[in-house]
């Protein structure tokens, strides 16, 4: 029988610890982990919501809102776009795939309301008609787990996403200086079921006949692999550079979208003026920060914690934004309840990222000397 919350459907299910995002964790985040990423168990992300949005003009239109090439976008290809302020700030993120008659748009959930309302104001005669897909639910894992669940086809095309990150996409560029990247190894894909099919897994793993993990786990894998995400790490201030997202969802060559100038400008001509960084965390207090904690060096409030995870190998991990000027071998802390604690950074975008035109620079004349 379908339960009538999504995320109640899971409650049912040994160990579950279950709020309004959806499963969190079955008692063993660590284990969780391990399973997820040996592709041993999915993960129902009921903090995901779905948009589809049918319709002859779809891709290009949706090219000429976003950061991303999508004209060309093939029937199962995957990829990700960003919607842009006029400044070049972060509005909305949404991973993307389309089926040959529909693109289906995975936003974080706290964000899809406002990308829902702003597609339908953005559509003016054009043949498109986006919608909420609540009909829909969402599982990630590796591509071969999701292979044992079945994924959403209306068109004739599986709707599973899978995230190209870290790999530098056409029209992309990486500002991450480290080789091999952390998330290179990292297997990840997200599949669009339909509720019956969710409450069949539910089902599944209520009886001991499916392994599950929680959203914490696949956030302790994703932090870990350096990867950013609409829901925690961006802000008002946002640029796509300074969290290395031109890797993935910017297209430097594609035609002008709002926020396209600032995109150019500071990839071209300046630098951003926030970093990310990754965080390795002093965990001898057993106590983690929260998202928005400070970022210090000595007494200077340098920047703030953006993603939090406890990870099975690399223990107590943050991600976080600083201001670009921090130097790279700065000695930071991070405040917590219990007192700050040491951060050992390592640099996920570098202090010059940006400025990669080659400008000659031109002697300048006085005006004086012009005038004579």
């Amino acid at each position: 029988m379908m339960s009538d919350s999504p995320a109640a459907r899971f409650a049912g299910v040994p160990g579950a610890v279950v709020d309004d995002a959806g499963l969190q964790h079955l008692g063993s985040p660590l284990v969780e982990q391990r399973r997820l990423s040996a592709g041993a168990a999915i993960a129902p992300l009921g903090d995901r919501a779905v948009l589809a949005v049918p319709g002859e003009d779809r891709l290009s239109w949706l090219d000429s809102l976003s950061s991303q090439a999508l004209t060309r976008l093939a029937p199962g290809e995957s990829t990700e776009l960003l919607i842009l302020d006029p400044q070049g700030h972060v509005e909305h993120a949404a991973s993307v795939i389309d089926d040959g008659e529909t693109t289906w748009l995975i936003a974080d959930r706290a964000d899809a309301a406002g990308l829902y309302d702003w597609l339908r104001k953005m559509r003016f005669r054009l043949r498109v008609d986006p919608r909420v897909a609540d009909d829909v639910a969402v599982f990630g894992g590796t591509a071969a787990a999701l292979e044992a669940i079945a994924p959403a086809s209306p068109a004739g095309v599986p709707l599973v996403w899978r995230d190209p990150w870290p790999r530098v996409t056409p029209g992309g560029h990486a500002y991450a200086p480290v080789e091999p990247h952390p998330g290179a190894e990292r297997d990840w894909a997200e599949a669009i079921v339909t509720r019956e099919e969710e409450q069949r897994i539910a089902d599944a793993a209520a009886r001991g006949e499916q392994e599950l993990a929680g959203i914490a786990a696949a956030e302790a894998l994703r932090v870990a692999a350096w990867r950013p995400r609409w829901m925690t790490d961006v802000d008002e201030r946002a640029l796509p550079h300074e969290l290395d997202w031109l890797r993935t969802a910017v297209h430097l060559d594609k035609g002008c979208y709002r926020g396209q100038e600032t995109v150019a400008k500071v990839h071209n001509l300046g630098h951003p003026p926030r970093r990310l960084v990754a965080l390795q965390l002093d965990g001898s207090g057993s106590v983690l920060p929260e998202r928005g904690a400070a970022i210090r060096r000595g007494e200077d409030e340098v920047g703030v914690v953006t993603s939090v995870a406890l990870h099975h190998e690399e223990g107590p991990i943050a991600l976080g934004v600083v201001r670009r000027t921090t130097p790279v071998d700065a000695a930071l802390t991070v405040d917590t309840s219990d007192g700050p604690i040491a951060a050992a950074q390592e640099v996920v975008v570098p202090p010059d990222a940006g400025a990669t035109a080659d400008v000659p620079r031109i002697t300048r004349l006085s005006r004086r000397a012009s005038a004579q």
